[in-house]
């Protein structure tokens, strides 16, 4: 997955027409661990239509607080700069559960 690490990397991402679901995490939270094992395969399996992209939180505190993550993992789908829909909670995100994420966000894109 690769990584957003300014502000404008950001906004040049979310731009774009392809769906993009950014991945917010840090490098401390044990959640986040948890789903590095399974986000490579989930990657494949959308590669094509779904860009996923990283933000570390602690990297770009001030885009996280414009965007209101407050618990990590987070995800957010976005397309041509609009979001879409988000899945941010405290709690621990399953595979199945951000599956379910992903194919409503793909559902979402489509319907724009």
């Amino acid at each position: 997955m690769n990584k957003i690490s300014t502000d404008a990397q950001y906004r040049e991402q979310i731009a774009q027409e392809q769906l993009t679901i950014i991945v917010f995490k840090t490098t401390w939270c044990g959640d986040c661990h948890y789903i590095n094992p399974f986000m490579p395969e989930l990657e494949e399996q959308y590669q094509g239509k779904v860009d996923f992209l990283e933000i570390d939180r602690d990297e770009l505190p001030d885009l996280c607080s414009e965007l209101n993550i407050l618990g990590i993992p987070s995800f957010i789908a976005f397309k041509n700069g609009q979001e879409l829909v988000r899945f941010v909670n405290k709690l621990r995100k399953t595979r199945e559960e951000i599956e379910q994420f992903v194919n409503r966000a793909l559902a979402v894109a489509e319907a724009i």
